[in-house]
């Protein structure tokens, strides 16, 4: 699966026996040049077509037209519910241009993104975008959609979630976007999706729906093949192109329900794009804005996944029961944390916290990262000793 490269749409055609259609054919290219022949004349003389392709009013009376005629002046009302909603949120997204040292004495543009203006406060204003769109920057630009440029400050990013907050200068600032929520969005229902894809087209807007509003999609931070973390994206067939990352998926009201992040980009796929649920980037952009970085709880364990440990070792290391399928085996607890104050210790296989399964290591960040908070208590299940007990953790801050 690759992310960012072009869309072609495949084809397949079929041979079958073209000798009983080509009788038909024949005749129909004689009948439609036949119809050419004595049409054409009619609207040009010699073959070419009239500036006024339709006959005056005069003429139409001429051909016996009268008052029963087929209006056509069209009263066309161009202002919509997808108008209106880009109006609302439109002059909110921005041009963000990651700039990076090229050596000692100069820098230049690294790549283009999008990004959403989402507070002002005072003289200064916020941006979301994404953390790959101002990876590595020195410097970062932002262009308002009326065209001003201003200095960009990196307040904080999280390559997990792919989010960054960006601080700006507020006394240019007149439009702030209305954040919705993703909670109670359905499959189906509108999505437009705000940016500036190439990084030359700033303002876009594309239409589609929602595809899915709970997809899991894998995530590697590390590129080492092995997944470390489970996004929860909302799923859009709006197009989503290079340089939309970071700007707005809105919905009919025109409040931003989505960050857009990535899509799918393989020749035979079209029209799968995903965006970071507004109810998600919620507290991750909170978090950058206040502290620079999203504190997250923290157990203390160093883990692997119960699937990665031979049989042997299952039954007579661990001597875990056939029944348990799921799991993490902890190989190295970090001391005065958390779990070693709630006495876990080393060759315990945690299968459920709070009453969630943890089959996986994903399964616990997600857990951690999306459903506890810093100093909350958490009963741990897990097995010793082929024995099953629980113990009660007071979450920790991550360092």
């Amino acid at each position: 699966m690759g992310y960012y490269d072009g869309d072609h749409e495949s084809s397949s055609r079929q041979k079958g026996n073209r000798g009983g259609k080509f009788l038909p054919a024949l005749l129909g290219a004689i009948l439609g040049g036949l119809l050419v022949l004595f049409t054409v004349p009619a609207l040009g003389g010699a073959g070419l077509l009239p500036d006024n392709l339709y006959p005056s009013n005069e003429e139409e009376n001429g051909l016996g037209a009268n008052e029963n005629a087929i209006e056509r002046n069209m009263d066309v009302d161009l202002t919509t519910n997808v108008t209106d909603a880009v109006d609302k949120a439109s002059d909110a997204v921005v041009e963000v241009v990651n700039i990076q040292q090229t050596d000692f004495w100069s820098q230049q543009p690294a790549g283009t993104g999008s990004g959403v203006i989402y507070k002002k406060e005072g003289n200064k204003a916020y941006v979301v975008t994404n953390d790959h769109v101002v990876a590595d920057a020195s410097q970062i630009e932002i262009t308002l959609s009326n065209g001003t440029k201003l200095k960009g400050t990196l307040r904080g990013t999280d390559p997990l979630m792919d989010l960054a907050v960006v601080e700006i200068d507020g006394s240019k600032i007149k439009d702030v976007a209305e954040f919705g929520t993703s909670g109670d969005l359905k499959r189906g229902e509108p999505a437009i999706a705000i940016g500036n894809p190439l990084g030359n087209f700033p303002g876009s807007v594309t239409q589609g729906i929602v595809s899915s509003a709970d997809r899991s999609i894998p995530v590697d931070l590390d590129q080492d093949g092995n997944p470390d973390w489970q996004a929860e994206v909302i799923q859009t067939d709006a197009a989503i192109n290079p340089g939309n990352s970071g700007g707005a998926l809105i919905n009919i009201a025109g409040q931003v329900i989505g960050i857009n992040s990535s899509k799918i980009a393989q020749q035979e796929v079209e029209g799968i794009g995903f965006a970071i649920p507004s109810d998600v980037a919620r507290p991750i952009i909170e978090d950058l804005e206040k502290y620079g970085e999203v504190r997250r709880p923290f157990l203390g364990v160093n883990i692997i996944p119960l699937s990665q440990v031979n049989t042997y070792h299952r039954e007579q290391t661990l001597k875990i029961p056939e029944s348990v399928k799921g799991g993490i085996v902890v190989m190295e607890i970090t001391p005065t944390s958390p779990a070693a104050r709630a006495g876990i210790k080393e060759m315990d296989v945690i299968v459920e916290m709070d009453g969630e399964k943890i089959n996986d290591p994903i399964a616990l960040r997600k857990f951690l990262y999306t459903k506890t908070k810093i100093g909350e208590e958490v009963e741990v299940v897990f097995y010793r000793d082929g024995k099953k007990q629980s113990a009660k953790v007071e979450l920790g801050k991550q360092t």
